[in-house]
């Protein structure tokens, strides 16, 4: 008989899990939309069998997506294990849109989706294959736990069903799942207690290895310290209460906007900044009007952008979750819009320079220790809001048109998850020439979605009219 199989999720993975409540499940989505082309039926539908072939076909190459979560007894850690009753049938959807099959339709039906937890029996993903779209289109809506995987490598991984080729129609042949065996409950207590018995003899170790000179050790240990010190304070410390920042309910929005890539490249080129820099800009021009139009004072306001930072090594090829966070502090309150570029591109090299991305891994690398006992108490004794108003994601895609089975991808949009108290996150994916702006808020709270969206866009226009830049956007 094989030896049983487990994976244990890291310190990082486990706490979006521990964090995550009813009302804001930690699942990462994304809309992708397809001019339907050769994946048309003869009755004049999608052709699903087709795409869970496809699918069936590259599992061997992501196994978390047939692995399910087990706990560690007495210490409640979860781990990895081989779903032995995995059937694709349960995790692909088939649905159709009503007519019209407007854009619209999609995106609620996308934020009915997302809204809906995943089922933690079962390997925590969902894949919606939506037909009667109008344009000659279909979609297929994406869903995944953020403990299986950051946005990072899931950029990696949506690239797995895709190619760059339209004459790429026919699946592979799929290759055989053999599960194995799964650890029994005294197999996952006696590991674990190993493992803290191990402690001691890794410090031990570390230190024999250790071949630096003292100084220069200590330098670089009183930088970081000091770092994390910095970084501690910034997630104690809360920042102002707005309208976005209520307790949040179970239910969704989700709108999105398109930008010509080439057109956002020279509004950068001509401010001089990062792209980062200026998505953060345009965000924050976006958040001042809107608050201006709630009626809420801007003077003194300390808004909070999270801005995820992937720490995630060109050797990382595994699944799992290598971010860091940046907490940037939106000047909400200027009305310049090239003096706010200037005061977030302060902000953010400072952070550079303090290695926060760093440090932020020193922690999570401390976590690794802590008993997910502790962390649950912890996550339940805390205030509940976290440290920021908004999260902010941007993802760099592929500049070139993906195909599915001969089916040209259009355009995509993801859903970053918004946490209790932050009733609206955004998230952005560069593809083919085009940012695409994806808006997952609040149902209650953010009914005016669709003017926040128009507000980015206004921010944008407003940017490329301080310097002279002509866009078309």
């Amino acid at each position: 008989m094989s030896e049983a199989h487990y994976e244990r999720l890291s310190a990082m993975d486990t706490s979006f899990l521990v964090l995550e409540k009813p009302s804001s499940p930690l699942q990462v989505s994304a809309t992708l939309i397809y001019k339907i082309g050769p994946m048309r039926t003869k009755g004049g539908g999608v052709d699903f069998a087709a795409y869970k072939a496809a699918t069936e076909a590259v599992l061997h190459k992501i196994p978390r997506y047939r692995q399910k979560l087990a706990w560690i007894p007495l210490v409640e850690h979860p781990v990895w294990i081989d779903d032995e009753d995995f059937h694709l049938d349960y995790h692909i959807r088939h649905t159709s849109m009503p007519k019209p099959g407007t854009l619209d339709q999609l995106k609620q039906l996308s934020a009915r989706i997302m809204a809906q937890p995943l089922d933690k029996s079962k390997p925590l993903w969902e894949a919606w294959v939506v037909e009667g779209l109008e344009g000659d289109c279909f979609a297929v809506i994406s869903k995944i736990h953020h403990c299986m995987i950051d946005g990072m490598a899931g950029q990696d991984l949506a690239q797995i069903l895709h190619s760059n080729s339209p004459d790429d129609r026919t699946p592979a042949a799929p290759k055989p799942f053999m599960p194995r065996p799964s650890p029994s409950n005294a197999d996952l207590l006696r590991d674990e207690v190993s493992r803290y018995l191990s402690i001691p003899g890794r410090a031990l170790r570390g230190l024999r290895e250790a071949n630096q000179e003292f100084n220069e050790i200590r330098d670089q240990v009183t930088t970081r310290v000091r770092s994390v010190m910095d970084m501690v304070q910034g997630m104690r410390d809360a920042p102002s209460k707005t309208p976005l920042n209520e307790p949040i309910g179970p239910h969704r929005r989700f709108d999105w906007r398109d930008m010509p890539l080439q057109d956002v490249k020279a509004l950068r080129k001509a401010i001089g900044c990062t792209i980062n820099d200026l998505v953060l800009a345009i965000v924050t021009g976006a958040v001042r009007q809107f608050l201006i139009g709630r009626g809420h004072p801007l003077h003194g306001l300390d808004f909070r952008i999270a801005a995820p930072v992937s720490i995630r090594s060109d050797e990382d090829g595994n699944m799992g979750n290598r971010v860091s966070q940046w907490f940037v502090r939106a000047p909400v309150e200027e009305m310049d819009p090239l003096e706010r570029v200037e005061k977030i591109r302060v902000v953010t090299e400072e952070l550079k320079a303090s290695n926060q991305a760093l440090d932020a891994d020193l922690i999570m690398a401390v976590a690794e220790w802590t008993p997910t006992i502790l962390m649950t108490l912890a996550s339940r004794s805390a205030s509940g809001a976290p440290p920021y108003n908004m999260m902010v994601t941007n993802v760099p895609g592929p500049q070139f048109p993906l195909y599915l089975l001969g089916a040209r991808l259009l355009s995509l949009y993801s859903q970053v998850p918004i946490a209790d108290s932050t009733a609206l996150g955004v998230a952005l994916v560069s593809y083919d020439g085009t940012l695409c702006w994806g808006f997952n808020a609040d149902y209650e709270l953010v009914p005016d979605l669709d003017t926040f969206a128009d507000l980015i866009v206004a921010s944008f226009y407003e940017l490329a009219e301080a310097v002279g830049v002509t866009v078309s956007a």
